[in-house]
Protein backbone atom coordinates (compact mmCIF):
# COMPACT_ATOMS: atom_id res chain seq x y z
CA UNK A 1 0.00 0.00 0.00
CA UNK A 2 2.96 2.06 0.79
CA UNK A 3 4.99 2.00 -2.19
CA UNK A 4 1.42 2.35 -4.09
CA UNK A 5 1.10 5.61 -2.52
CA UNK A 6 4.74 6.99 -3.31
CA UNK A 7 4.24 6.06 -6.57
CA UNK A 8 1.01 8.07 -6.91
CA UNK A 9 2.59 10.90 -5.33
CA UNK A 10 5.03 11.10 -7.73
CA UNK A 11 3.02 10.74 -10.48
CA UNK A 12 1.26 13.74 -9.45
CA UNK A 13 4.72 15.74 -8.81
CA UNK A 14 5.59 14.76 -12.32
CA UNK A 15 1.80 15.64 -13.96
CA UNK A 16 1.86 19.08 -12.05
CA UNK A 17 5.68 20.06 -13.47
CA UNK A 18 4.31 18.89 -16.97
CA UNK A 19 0.97 20.58 -17.17
CA UNK A 20 0.69 23.93 -15.79
CA UNK A 21 -3.00 24.08 -14.88
CA UNK A 22 -2.71 21.38 -12.04
CA UNK A 23 -1.10 24.11 -9.94
CA UNK A 24 -3.82 25.72 -8.31
CA UNK A 25 -1.92 28.61 -6.60
CA UNK A 26 -0.82 30.25 -10.25
CA UNK A 27 -2.38 31.77 -13.50
CA UNK A 28 -0.45 31.40 -17.11
CA UNK A 29 0.17 34.83 -18.23
CA UNK A 30 1.79 33.49 -21.68
CA UNK A 31 2.83 30.39 -22.68
CA UNK A 32 4.57 30.40 -25.33
CA UNK A 33 5.19 27.27 -26.61
CA UNK A 34 1.48 27.85 -28.51
CA UNK A 35 1.42 29.18 -31.48
CA UNK A 36 0.36 32.61 -31.73
CA UNK A 37 -1.92 34.45 -34.78
CA UNK A 38 -0.06 37.69 -36.14
CA UNK A 39 -2.14 40.34 -36.53
CA UNK A 40 -2.53 41.99 -39.26
CA UNK A 41 -2.22 46.10 -37.81
CA UNK A 42 -3.97 47.82 -40.18
CA UNK A 43 -3.24 51.55 -39.96
CA UNK A 44 -5.01 54.43 -42.18
CA UNK A 45 -2.62 56.59 -43.62
CA UNK A 46 -3.79 59.55 -42.16
CA UNK A 47 -3.35 58.00 -39.00
CA UNK A 48 0.04 57.13 -39.99
CA UNK A 49 0.82 60.76 -41.00
CA UNK A 50 -0.96 62.29 -37.96
CA UNK A 51 1.01 60.02 -35.39
CA UNK A 52 4.42 60.64 -37.02
CA UNK A 53 4.48 64.24 -37.40
CA UNK A 54 3.98 64.41 -33.72
CA UNK A 55 6.48 62.18 -32.85
CA UNK A 56 9.61 62.91 -35.54
CA UNK A 57 10.36 66.53 -36.28
CA UNK A 58 11.15 65.36 -39.67
CA UNK A 59 11.44 62.29 -41.27
CA UNK A 60 11.36 60.30 -44.72
CA UNK A 61 8.18 58.73 -46.17
CA UNK A 62 10.50 56.18 -48.76
CA UNK A 63 13.58 54.21 -48.28
CA UNK A 64 14.46 55.38 -51.51
CA UNK A 65 15.10 58.57 -50.69
CA UNK A 66 17.80 57.90 -47.98
CA UNK A 67 20.91 59.30 -48.88
CA UNK A 68 23.50 56.87 -49.02
CA UNK A 69 26.24 60.13 -48.23
CA UNK A 70 24.67 61.33 -44.97
CA UNK A 71 27.74 61.16 -42.80
CA UNK A 72 26.81 59.58 -39.29
CA UNK A 73 30.16 59.34 -38.08
CA UNK A 74 30.06 62.81 -36.06
CA UNK A 75 29.02 60.71 -32.91
CA UNK A 76 29.11 57.85 -31.09
CA UNK A 77 26.31 56.29 -32.16
CA UNK A 78 24.92 56.12 -35.78
CA UNK A 79 21.53 55.03 -35.66
CA UNK A 80 21.11 58.52 -33.14
CA UNK A 81 22.85 60.66 -36.18
CA UNK A 82 20.69 59.40 -38.47
CA UNK A 83 17.44 60.27 -36.10
CA UNK A 84 19.02 63.71 -35.47
CA UNK A 85 19.56 64.67 -39.42
CA UNK A 86 16.04 63.03 -40.50
CA UNK A 87 17.33 60.02 -42.07
CA UNK A 88 14.24 57.40 -41.05
CA UNK A 89 11.76 56.18 -42.57
CA UNK A 90 9.35 55.01 -39.87
CA UNK A 91 5.98 53.48 -39.66
CA UNK A 92 3.81 52.43 -37.09
CA UNK A 93 3.77 48.25 -36.26
CA UNK A 94 1.78 47.96 -33.47
CA UNK A 95 -1.05 49.40 -31.49
CA UNK A 96 -3.36 48.87 -28.56
CA UNK A 97 -5.63 50.79 -26.61
CA UNK A 98 -6.13 51.06 -22.58
CA UNK A 99 -4.98 52.97 -19.91
CA UNK A 100 -1.08 53.43 -19.71
CA UNK A 101 0.38 56.31 -18.23
CA UNK A 102 -2.47 56.75 -15.15
CA UNK A 103 -5.23 54.73 -14.03
CA UNK A 104 -8.66 54.95 -15.96
CA UNK A 105 -8.01 57.05 -19.27
CA UNK A 106 -8.68 56.26 -22.74
CA UNK A 107 -5.52 56.35 -24.54
CA UNK A 108 -4.05 54.76 -27.66
CA UNK A 109 -0.39 53.62 -27.34
CA UNK A 110 1.87 52.99 -30.97
CA UNK A 111 4.75 50.61 -31.60
CA UNK A 112 6.75 52.62 -33.99
CA UNK A 113 9.92 51.14 -36.01
CA UNK A 114 12.24 54.15 -36.68
CA UNK A 115 14.02 52.40 -39.63
CA UNK A 116 17.30 54.60 -39.48
CA UNK A 117 18.44 54.64 -42.89
CA UNK A 118 21.89 52.94 -41.82
CA UNK A 119 20.37 50.47 -40.11
CA UNK A 120 21.40 46.71 -40.45
CA UNK A 121 20.59 43.49 -39.21
CA UNK A 122 22.85 44.31 -36.48
CA UNK A 123 20.79 47.02 -35.53
CA UNK A 124 17.82 45.13 -35.46
CA UNK A 125 16.75 47.21 -39.08
CA UNK A 126 16.61 50.34 -36.25
CA UNK A 127 14.72 51.04 -33.52
CA UNK A 128 11.74 51.23 -31.89
CA UNK A 129 9.26 53.69 -29.96
CA UNK A 130 6.27 54.12 -28.26
CA UNK A 131 3.96 56.42 -28.26
CA UNK A 132 1.28 56.97 -26.31
CA UNK A 133 -1.78 59.36 -27.26
CA UNK A 134 -5.20 61.05 -25.58
CA UNK A 135 -7.01 61.37 -28.80
CA UNK A 136 -5.03 63.63 -30.88
CA UNK A 137 -2.35 64.70 -28.06
CA UNK A 138 0.71 63.10 -27.49
CA UNK A 139 1.61 62.19 -23.94
CA UNK A 140 4.46 60.07 -24.02
CA UNK A 141 7.03 59.09 -26.39
CA UNK A 142 9.69 56.72 -25.35
CA UNK A 143 12.41 54.15 -26.65
CA UNK A 144 11.21 50.78 -26.56
CA UNK A 145 14.61 48.88 -26.25
CA UNK A 146 14.21 47.33 -29.67
CA UNK A 147 10.73 45.53 -28.47
CA UNK A 148 8.30 45.09 -31.62
CA UNK A 149 5.56 43.25 -30.69
CA UNK A 150 2.50 43.69 -27.99
CA UNK A 151 1.83 39.78 -27.33
CA UNK A 152 -0.44 40.60 -23.87
CA UNK A 153 -1.92 43.77 -21.83
CA UNK A 154 -2.69 43.21 -18.35
CA UNK A 155 -3.68 44.59 -15.30
CA UNK A 156 -1.57 42.71 -12.66
CA UNK A 157 -1.83 44.62 -9.15
CA UNK A 158 -5.90 45.86 -10.45
CA UNK A 159 -4.56 49.70 -10.15
CA UNK A 160 -6.43 50.80 -13.26
CA UNK A 161 -2.62 51.11 -15.26
CA UNK A 162 -2.28 48.79 -17.73
CA UNK A 163 1.12 46.73 -18.40
CA UNK A 164 2.31 45.19 -21.52
CA UNK A 165 4.08 42.13 -22.70
CA UNK A 166 6.45 42.69 -25.22
CA UNK A 167 8.59 40.59 -27.42
CA UNK A 168 12.08 41.26 -29.50
CA UNK A 169 12.28 39.40 -32.19
CA UNK A 170 15.04 38.19 -34.70
CA UNK A 171 15.54 35.35 -37.28
CA UNK A 172 18.80 34.26 -38.38
CA UNK A 173 20.05 30.99 -40.61
CA UNK A 174 16.63 29.28 -39.63
CA UNK A 175 16.91 30.35 -36.41
CA UNK A 176 14.12 32.63 -34.80
CA UNK A 177 14.57 34.04 -31.39
CA UNK A 178 11.99 35.93 -29.07
CA UNK A 179 12.68 38.00 -25.94
CA UNK A 180 10.21 38.97 -23.72
CA UNK A 181 9.92 41.95 -21.34
CA UNK A 182 6.88 43.08 -19.12
CA UNK A 183 6.84 46.81 -18.84
CA UNK A 184 5.17 49.75 -17.38
CA UNK A 185 4.50 53.27 -19.27
CA UNK A 186 3.26 54.87 -15.62
CA UNK A 187 4.05 58.73 -15.68
CA UNK A 188 4.90 58.26 -19.46
CA UNK A 189 8.43 56.85 -18.11
CA UNK A 190 8.97 52.85 -19.70
CA UNK A 191 9.67 50.68 -16.73
CA UNK A 192 10.59 47.28 -16.79
CA UNK A 193 9.01 45.03 -14.21
CA UNK A 194 10.34 41.95 -15.03
CA UNK A 195 12.79 40.65 -18.31
CA UNK A 196 12.50 37.26 -19.22
CA UNK A 197 15.50 36.89 -21.13
CA UNK A 198 14.91 34.38 -24.33
CA UNK A 199 11.49 32.54 -24.17
CA UNK A 200 11.82 31.59 -27.63
CA UNK A 201 14.78 29.95 -29.71
CA UNK A 202 13.52 27.62 -32.73
CA UNK A 203 16.41 26.11 -35.13
CA UNK A 204 13.68 23.72 -37.25
CA UNK A 205 13.69 25.74 -39.84
CA UNK A 206 17.28 25.73 -40.19
CA UNK A 207 16.90 21.64 -40.48
CA UNK A 208 20.63 21.34 -38.77
CA UNK A 209 21.03 18.05 -36.90
CA UNK A 210 19.62 17.90 -33.54
CA UNK A 211 18.35 21.20 -33.58
CA UNK A 212 15.73 21.89 -31.03
CA UNK A 213 12.43 23.95 -30.42
CA UNK A 214 12.46 25.85 -26.51
CA UNK A 215 9.74 27.65 -24.95
CA UNK A 216 8.88 29.12 -22.28
CA UNK A 217 5.68 29.54 -20.09
CA UNK A 218 5.44 32.42 -17.57
CA UNK A 219 3.12 32.66 -14.78
CA UNK A 220 1.46 34.91 -12.02
CA UNK A 221 0.53 33.84 -8.61
CA UNK A 222 -2.70 34.75 -7.19
CA UNK A 223 -3.57 38.61 -7.90
CA UNK A 224 -4.20 41.01 -4.86
CA UNK A 225 -5.28 43.93 -5.84
CA UNK A 226 -2.90 47.05 -5.58
CA UNK A 227 0.37 44.08 -5.33
CA UNK A 228 2.29 43.37 -7.97
CA UNK A 229 1.80 39.14 -8.00
CA UNK A 230 5.42 37.29 -8.29
CA UNK A 231 5.89 36.13 -11.90
CA UNK A 232 7.74 32.70 -12.51
CA UNK A 233 9.18 31.00 -15.30
CA UNK A 234 9.51 27.53 -16.83
CA UNK A 235 11.29 26.80 -19.75
CA UNK A 236 10.94 23.27 -22.04
CA UNK A 237 12.37 21.99 -25.03
CA UNK A 238 11.20 19.61 -28.22
CA UNK A 239 12.87 17.91 -30.52
CA UNK A 240 11.83 19.01 -34.22
CA UNK A 241 10.79 15.68 -35.32
CA UNK A 242 7.35 14.79 -35.81
CA UNK A 243 4.33 16.90 -36.39
CA UNK A 244 3.46 17.31 -32.51
CA UNK A 245 6.02 18.69 -30.43
CA UNK A 246 6.67 16.75 -26.94
CA UNK A 247 7.84 19.00 -24.55
CA UNK A 248 9.90 18.57 -21.55
CA UNK A 249 10.61 20.77 -18.65
CA UNK A 250 14.53 21.83 -18.82
CA UNK A 251 15.00 24.59 -16.04
CA UNK A 252 12.98 27.13 -14.50
CA UNK A 253 13.94 31.19 -14.19
CA UNK A 254 15.65 33.13 -16.70
CA UNK A 255 17.18 30.73 -19.23
CA UNK A 256 21.26 31.37 -18.89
Amino acid sequence: MMKTILLLLAFVSYAAAQNPALHKDRQVLLDFRVDRKISDIRIPAATQRSVLSKVFRKYLTDSNRCNAEFDTSKGTDPLAEARKGGQIVPSIIDMTTGSFTAANQTQTLYVISVSECNASHADNFGTKRVAIFAGSQLLADVDADFASTIVRKTDLNNDGIDELLMITGDMAQGTVTEMGTLVSFQNGRRRVIQDFGTVVEDSCASEVPGATSDASVLYISDIVPFSMPKLTQENYSSSCRGKARRWRLVSRGKRQ
